[in-house]
């Protein structure tokens, strides 16, 4: 396949800062055009980027360029009435995380991608973190082996801190006023408030909802939420024990987001850099104890210089071109969702 050659929609602030520039300096993908509905933003950031063209509409763009895919950086909470439509291109595309804001929006998306034939990956981008895809290969491996016996337990970690990490100091901005847009009507099983708690949970810590189901190989439930909301128990399908811990603690000048993957006698510690970091990969440390006389070691590969966003476009390039599957396409980022009801539920009562 020659270069894929991708239009973008929407070029805000995650638009450019956590996709566009990375996109460009993926050599097998080509940026042809860009869809922003603000006129003066869209010309800077083309200028910038050096991409030829320029339209205010997602529908101009799809109607007058030749594209292999599609990269749709939009509010998640607006995926419902935005991504059917994109769809209609029969396209692959790429959307931020979490697929919908409510079940009956994913539900929608679902539907409409069956129509279209084609497929959606989601951004999860921690998926592509080389210290994550090291440590679900080495996890998967020691299923295999039963070297250091049954995987008993995950742990993650997410304190609120700073995410950003620099990573928009170069955003590209405009004076003009954000122009009106279709939203997903709110669930229809909930109220206001617990709609809005809902939508609060899915924003901060639906990253890490998917993030357990990846570590864990498999489906998993919410067992118990914490009334003071600083966990949530969870049990894997085949019954491993998990649990999400959501800010214990906040700091301020740093992000301190990890996670722990328990076997009997071993552990996989990960610890995972700012979302928008740049040139920074995960850490992961392997420990080691199986016994019989043996001395435990401890293991730190060295990884990559690759970052997760960066990372999350050569892999969405490299899956359009058929050279792997997307590391989370529609239909299980749909569980996610489920998951987050699930937790309100337990919370609420609701």
């Amino acid at each position: 396949m020659n270069k894929v050659r991708i239009g973008f929609v929407g070029v805000g602030s995650m638009g450019q800062c956590a996709h566009l520039r990375n996109y460009v300096t993926v050599p097998e993908c080509e940026v042809v055009a860009l869809a922003e509905i603000r006129p003066e933003l869209g010309r800077r950031v083309a200028a910038r980027y050096g991409i030829p063209k320029v339209y205010v509409s997602h529908e101009e763009m799809l109607a007058r360029e030749k594209l292999d895919a599609i990269v749709s950086a939009q509010p998640f909470t607006r995926h419902g009435v935005h991504v059917p439509e994109l769809l209609k291109a029969k396209l692959p595309v790429f959307i931020e995380k979490p697929i919908a804001g409510s079940l009956d929006s994913a539900e929608k998306i679902l539907r409409a991608l069956e129509e279209s034939g084609t497929w959606i990956m989601v951004g999860y981008h921690k998926r592509s973190d080389p210290a994550v895809r090291y440590a679900r290969a080495e996890i998967d491996r020691l299923k295999r082996t039963g070297e250091l016996g049954a995987l008993r337990y995950v742990r993650l970690l997410m304190p609120a801190g700073d995410w950003v990490a620099g990573g928009f100091v170069d955003r590209l901005d405009s004076s003009e006023p954000m122009p009106p847009v279709e939203w997903d009507p709110p669930a229809k099983d909930l109220d206001e408030a617990t709609y809005k708690e809902y939508v609060s949970f899915v924003n901060f810590y639906i990253h890490q909802v998917n993030l357990m189901r990846h570590l864990l190989g498999e489906p998993y439930r919410v067992t118990y939420a914490d009334p003071s909301r600083v966990m949530l128990a969870v049990q894997s399908q085949s019954g491993i024990a998990g649990v999400l811990e959501m800010t214990p603690y906040q700091t301020t000048v740093d992000w301190q987001e990890s996670a722990l993957v328990a076997f009997e006698r071993g552990t996989i510690r990960l610890e995972l850099p700012a979302p928008l970091a740049s040139n920074r990969p995960g850490r992961v440390e392997l420990y080691r104890d199986p016994g019989r006389g043996v001395t435990p070691e401890a293991l730190i590969p060295q990884l990559p210089w690759v970052h997760a966003m960066r990372q999350q476009a050569m892999n969405f390039v490299a899956s359009v071109r058929g050279e792997c599957k997307p590391p989370c396409e529609a239909q299980e980022a749909y569980e996610d969702l489920r998951v987050a009801r699930e937790y309100i539920r337990l919370l609420k009562g609701t």
